[in-house]
């Protein structure tokens, strides 16, 4: 590049910086024009709807894969998806079990604008644990639990959710998914062999066969145990290492929202839930919002966790109000 002289007069620099001045000037008014987002505001999340909807699932009863309240409530869920308004798809598959047991798992998807490429995801899963493992009385290890907050709560949350979207739908496409066998892992009082991967079959089975071939999502919001009373949810690791701009977006506006003392901005313990899978397998982003309790004694996912205690009564509207608000303004504001 050759650089040519310029002779510059006083008359010409002030000019010139008049130029600059005001070409400055309109640079940055358009700059700052760019970082004026518009918040949209999202639907209020209603927490009695979503309370309605996790105890119509405790209601079947444990929904342990092969048993007939499993049967039913995967009806009940499809049907109130197709009520909703989405485009509802079924997998149906046989997955084995820790123990050898072949599970007649289904996953349960509702899509919302499926034509469009643009697209979040959100998922729980539906499925109740076989075993009381962790419940303080020994007679109870073997009895399958209610799974009112672990499983009923992240259902409950999207399917109110899924309400809303049929009323006002944000501007891209939603896929809320119900992943299956997820709680049937190795127990606790297990003495034999583990078999790696035992748990989140239904999310492993999904992140290999999508719904739709080619699936993609901009990411994914995991919900799992959102409706216990005094819920608090950290940073998980895992989701933090591998979805962190969603994650601090997440947590931004929960505190925006005035839901801190919920949304807790520090690093809690890793987990393998199905957001680990959707994300090594689907390639997809997912955070996962998830209890942790850093001052229980027994669990950090909290004193009803894997218990015959994890029923409806021990279920609060406020929780699912801080999460579901949530996750409805996240998602409102995308483009």
């Amino acid at each position: 590049m050759r650089i040519k002289k310029l002779f510059i007069t006083p008359m010409f620099l002030l000019t010139l910086t008049g130029v600059v001045a005001c070409g400055n000037s309109k640079k940055a008014d358009n700059t700052d024009a760019a970082e004026k987002q518009v918040v949209v505001k999202a639907p209020a999340f209603n927490a009695d709807s979503a309370y309605a909807y996790v105890q119509a699932q405790t209601d079947f009863g444990p929904r342990v894969p092969n048993t007939q309240a499993h049967k039913e409530c995967g009806e009940y869920l499809a049907k109130q998806l197709e009520k909703f308004g989405a485009k509802v798809y079924n997998q149906y598959a046989d997955l084995e079990a820790w123990n050898g047991t072949i599970l007649k798992a289904r996953n349960i998807i509702g899509a919302y604008k499926p034509e469009s490429k643009k697209r979040v995801m959100l998922c729980a899963h539906w499925d109740s644990r076989p075993y009381a493992d962790y419940d303080a009385d020994e007679k109870n290890h073997r009895k399958p639990i209610d799974g009112a907050n672990d499983g009923a709560s992240g259902v409950g949350v999207l399917l109110e959710i899924a309400r809303q979207i049929q009323q006002k739908a944000p501007e891209l496409g939603v896929d809320i998914i119900f992943f299956d066998a997820e709680d049937y892992g190795t127990p606790e009082w297990h003495t034999g062999a583990y078999k790696p991967h035992d748990w989140c079959l239904g999310s492993q089975y999904w992140g290999r066969t999508p719904h739709v071939s080619g699936y993609y999502a901009r990411y994914g919001i995991l919900l799992d145990m959102v409706g216990g009373k005094g819920g608090t949810f950290y940073y998980e690791p895992y989701s933090y290492r591998t979805a962190r701009k969603e994650v601090k977006k997440i947590w931004k506006k929960a505190h925006e929202l005035g839901y801190g003392s919920y949304f807790i901005m520090e690093e809690g313990s890793e987990v393998t839930d199905d957001h680990v899978y959707v994300n090594q397998l689907a390639r997809i982003p997912c955070v996962d919002i998830i209890n942790y309790d850093p001052t229980c004694e027994t669990s950090s996912f909290g004193p009803t966790w894997h218990t015959v205690n994890d029923n409806i009564s021990n279920i609060d509207r406020n929780t699912l109000k801080a999460v579901g608000q949530t996750v409805m303004d996240v998602i409102y504001n995308e483009k």
